[in-house]
């Protein structure tokens, strides 16, 4: 089950500091009025004319909503402050009572919101990927995420400690070497590549290789036939010896390019059998490793980490300002892809909303004690002036009512009570 989110209600919920306190001036002026009101009507009640019978009943509501109003004010403003300023016991209970509701407050958060069920059960009502994906896919804020990952990227890299990341990529690699069995992997990618054409496209390359360096040589090679003939036979035999040897391992070469050559079949065996030995021998598969221990036990090894970062570092920072446009732009492009995904695909979302929860379970609910500890120490940490301001914008405006209600509800049972008695008097 996920939650529905609508952000015009969730914005409407969570109001500015400054919007609270205007709305809690108004509900005090509302409820200041309203006793100020009470008053002038008791008070021109006292000078009604006999006649007017109504006018006590009118008077009695407003004499008893005089006192409600009063009560009411009285209990409000003992919750943070003394009353007119005088030191009355057991007033200004929320100043003289700091230490004890940062606790409390610690303790109701850790056992109730903090507990395995309610937690639990909260969180299934979330949708987090949802969520996520829903803010991303506006292109306000993946552009602004984008910017700012822009503007930090190049710091981010330039504070980075040199030496710490180069040992942990020279460690990810030798962990990443150390993990992949040399003659088995070799096998598979020599299995891959000759399967793709790979080593046919190899051999041809070394034929076209081997023929260009006898046309180039040409002269060399009949030098050296001479240089090695008889001295009784002539220069010219030499030569015509020597061209006839090229001219047939040319032939040879041309005839080597055929797919079905012998050559070829003879190649692809012996490569076949390369192929089963690095995946099936153990003693190749040994020497294999033996190698590669070899080469992560030497200097040049650490050497070439460490180049590789700084190389990488370099180019992040000579390309980074230069590509930030492109950059982007594929972020953007990506986010918005990504949202779009998980909004069309309510199992995988459920699949990423389960992975969060349970990293906030396994992460958060053992720690709950220490939650509502440190919550007890930042209401401690508070002056008296900052936790009354917090906790009466927070409910001053409902303490208001209060006020009103007492006004209103008091008047009715002066009311109430006068006509009880009129009428067992009458």
């Amino acid at each position: 089950m996920t939650a529905t989110n609508d952000p015009v209600a969730h914005t409407a919920l969570v109001k500015s500091p400054d919007e609270r306190r205007a709305e809690l001036r108004r509900m005090r002026t509302i409820a200041t009025s309203l006793l100020v009101l009470m008053t002038l009507i008791f008070v021109a009640t006292r000078f009604a004319p006999p006649g007017w019978a109504w006018a006590r009943y009118l008077g009695a509501f407003a004499e008893a909503g005089m006192v409600g109003a009063c009560a009411d004010w009285f209990a409000v403003v003992a919750l943070f402050r003394h009353p007119l300023g005088l030191p009355i016991p057991h007033t200004a209970v929320v100043p003289g009572n700091k230490q004890r509701i940062g606790a409390a407050m610690g303790r109701f958060i850790a056992n109730n919101f903090l507990s395995p069920r309610v937690a639990a059960d909260r969180l299934r009502r979330i949708d987090f990927a949802g969520l996520a994906a829903g803010w991303f896919a506006d292109a306000r804020n993946a552009k602004t995420v984008t910017a700012v990952v822009g503007q930090l990227a190049p710091h981010v890299i330039a504070a980075l400690p040199r030496e710490t990341v180069e040992a942990w990529i020279g460690a990810v690699a030798r962990r990443g070497a150390e993990a992949a069995p040399v003659a088995p992997l070799a096998s598979r990618a020599l299995s891959v590549l000759w399967a793709e054409g790979a080593g046919q496209a190899l051999l041809d390359q070394g034929l076209d290789l081997v023929e260009a360096a006898l046309a180039r040589n040409k002269a060399a090679i009949v030098e050296q036939v001479r240089r090695q003939s008889s001295v009784w036979i002539p220069k010219w035999v030499d030569e015509i010896i020597a061209t006839k040897l090229l001219q047939g391992l040319s032939l040879t070469l041309n005839d080597m390019r055929e797919p079905d050559h012998p050559w070829r079949a003879e190649v692809e065996m012996r490569v076949d059998d390369l192929i089963d030995a690095l995946a099936n021998d153990p003693a190749i598969r040994e020497r294999g490793e033996a190698l590669k221990r070899e080469v992560l036990d030497s200097p040049v090894f650490a050497e070439q980490t460490r180049a590789l970062w700084r190389e990488l570092e370099a180019s992040l920072q000579q390309d980074l300002p230069q590509r930030v446009e492109a950059a982007a732009a594929w972020t953007l492009a990506a986010l918005a892809a990504f949202s779009r995904s998980l909004l069309e695909d309510p199992a995988r979302r459920e699949r990423i909303n389960a992975t969060v929860r349970r990293l906030v379970l396994q992460v958060v609910l053992p720690y709950r004690a220490e939650v509502g500890a440190y919550i007890a120490a930042v209401v401690d940490r508070w002056d008296t002036a900052t936790l009354v301001q917090r906790l009466e914008l927070q409910v001053g405006k409902d303490l208001q009512y209060i006020r009103i209600n007492g006004t209103l509800v008091g008047g009715l049972a002066g009311l109430a009570i006068y006509t009880v008695t009129r009428a067992l008097g009458g």
